[in-house]
């Protein structure tokens, strides 16, 4: 959603940019990298927004913004309609989690279950031991795991329960929203689908609010209600998860569509004819930034950024779709 900003979002990004100050060499002049650029979003509470796109399209960087560790070079990040650089980080913490990536390297291998599930509510100060311990046990047992894993150590767990450890952590502190970055990607498969199940389970008993970061369109075709679809910083299409699967508008969506493994015997790995190489961020490309890559491209591609074009589904940023661009083409709208 563009300029469409939504009163019931719980978390709204407006204009969102954020860029890097690269060095190149050992004598190279510093150059920006917009790793962000000009996003708004619109979340509304109890919903999933799936963000999917190419690993160093920005995935992860907007996560870190919208967690309060890395601020916006321009625009603004609103929680319930309140800039989050106006509210503590304590209380940011409180209704906003993180669950990371990889279950092996977010959680602290010294730390036994107990001391890490219970850290947030000792850095709130929330309760005593006695609350704590009821805590822990109520978590552990609605993410799955019994509560004798109390007292061992992240070494002496699977994957899935290293990772169902990292979900009670984020879900002690009873937050409103999570922001899930790639959280099955280091898993294997047959586990990644009990955890995707467990996040859609949480999600409807406790209306919580997902923002799910993922390279995999499978995986966010199950969790998600709604999808963005992000291409060197620019939010290119956004729509609700039936538009999107049934009907993608950008090139770049339809491409990453066909590269969705299917179980269909005879087709093997499926290309999708983008090649190997991605634009450097550093100097992207002019124009529409995805027109090196796109089987569709023309000249005018090359020279204008096209703008964000309403859809029956969201929006899409593309001049096939676009009536006052000259590559407009309306069998394709």
């Amino acid at each position: 959603m563009t300029e469409q900003a939504t009163t019931s979002a719980v978390l709204e990004l407006r204009n969102v940019t954020k860029t890097y100050r690269v060095k190149q060499g050992l004598f190279g002049k510093a150059k920006p990298l917009t790793a962000v650029n000009d996003v708004s979003l619109s979340l509304p509470r109890g919903e999933v927004l799936g963000l999917v796109g190419e690993s160093g399209c920005g995935k992860s960087t907007l996560a870190k913004i919208l967690l309060g560790l890395e601020a916006p070079s321009l625009g603004q990040v609103m929680v319930d309609g309140q800039e989050i650089t106006a509210q503590d980080r304590l209380s940011l913490a409180r209704r906003i989690q993180p669950i990371f990536q990889d279950p092996y390297s977010s959680l602290n291998p010294r730390k036994s279950i107990y001391d890490i599930v219970s850290l947030p509510l000792r850095v709130h100060g929330i309760g005593d031991k006695a609350h704590w311990d009821k805590e822990v046990r109520r978590i552990l047992d609605i993410v799955g795991l019994p509560a004798r894993v109390m007292n061992t150590y992240p070494s002496q767990m699977s994957g899935g329960q290293r990772q169902r450890v990292a979900i009670a952590r984020a879900l002690i502190m009873k937050p409103e929203i999570v922001i899930c970055d790639e959280p099955t990607s280091a898993l294997d498969v047959s586990v990644q689908s009990q955890i995707l199940n467990l996040l859609g389970d949480l999600r409807s008993e406790f209306g919580l609010t997902y923002l799910f970061i993922s390279h995999d369109l499978a995986v966010v075709e199950h969790l998600a209600t709604r999808v963005a679809v992000m291409y060197l910083g620019r939010i290119v299409e956004e729509s609700d998860v039936a538009g999107l699967f049934d009907d993608a508008r950008h090139p770049y969506t339809q491409a990453l569509l066909k590269s969705v493994l299917t179980p269909e015997p005879g087709l093997g790995v499926p290309d999708t004819q983008l090649g190997m190489a991605y634009p450097n961020p550093i100097d992207p490309p002019s124009g529409c930034q995805f027109h090196p890559r796109c089987p569709m491209a023309g000249a005018h591609c090359k020279s204008v950024a096209p703008r964000p074009v309403p859809t029956s589904h969201g929006h899409v940023e593309c001049h096939l779709h676009d009536p006052d661009s000259p590559m407009y083409d309306p069998k394709v709208a």
